[in-house]
């Protein structure tokens, strides 16, 4: 049985396996890395990656997620406040690892079934209850909707495609427009 790609308990050849699938992501430049070099790396048999992964699919989704735990790990902080420069943070790391931002991005932006689109929405939700508890609840939905955009890999993605914008560029300007979903806010903290 496949494990749902965003659990984070992976045995030790799952984690071995979805480490070695990073790795050559990153050194491929591609994400349809033949199954026999995964194994290779991993130290395992192909068998042992299909009896993990049934399909490329599962491994692509357990992949992404691992990358956003493992090597896209977030600082923690307790407060709403300190999100954007979380965010800058975050992006600096993206662009630190494109390919595997790429990876993150390309699994939640294209709806693949079972992909996370913003594995942080629930940890926002929470910061924002904990701080400000006189919020509406549409005006905490879209403020956690907007924050969870802008803290993902999908938003470097987007502004490094589209808009070719420098590393620097792209931290300033996520960590900016979370400053200005938040301002807004600033004086009802409770």
């Amino acid at each position: 049985m496949t494990p749902e790609p965003d659990d984070g308990n992976v045995s030790r050849t799952q984690e071995a396996i979805l480490a070695a699938y990073a790795e050559l992501i990153e050194e491929l430049g591609t994400d349809d890395v033949p199954f026999r070099l995964i194994a290779r790396r991993a130290g395992v048999s192909e068998r042992t990656i299909f009896r993990n992964y049934a399909t490329r699919v599962d491994l692509l989704l357990a992949t992404a997620a691992w990358i956003e735990r493992t090597i896209f790990l977030r600082q923690g902080t307790t407060s709403i406040f300190d999100m954007p420069l979380t965010i800058r943070a975050a992006m600096e790391s993206y662009d630190h690892r494109p390919e595997l931002a790429h990876v993150v991005a390309e699994t939640a932006m294209r709806g693949i079934s079972g992909a996370a689109p913003s594995p942080r929405r629930e940890v926002l939700a929470q910061m924002i209850d904990a701080e400000i508890t006189t919020l509406g609840h549409d005006e905490r939905r879209a403020i956690v909707a907007a924050l969870a955009h802008l803290d993902s890999a999908a938003t470097w993605v987007t502004l490094r495609r589209e808009f070719g914008m420098s590393h620097g560029d792209i931290a300033d300007a996520a960590a900016w427009a979370a400053e200005a979903v938040l301002n807004p806010i600033r004086s009802r903290v409770g």
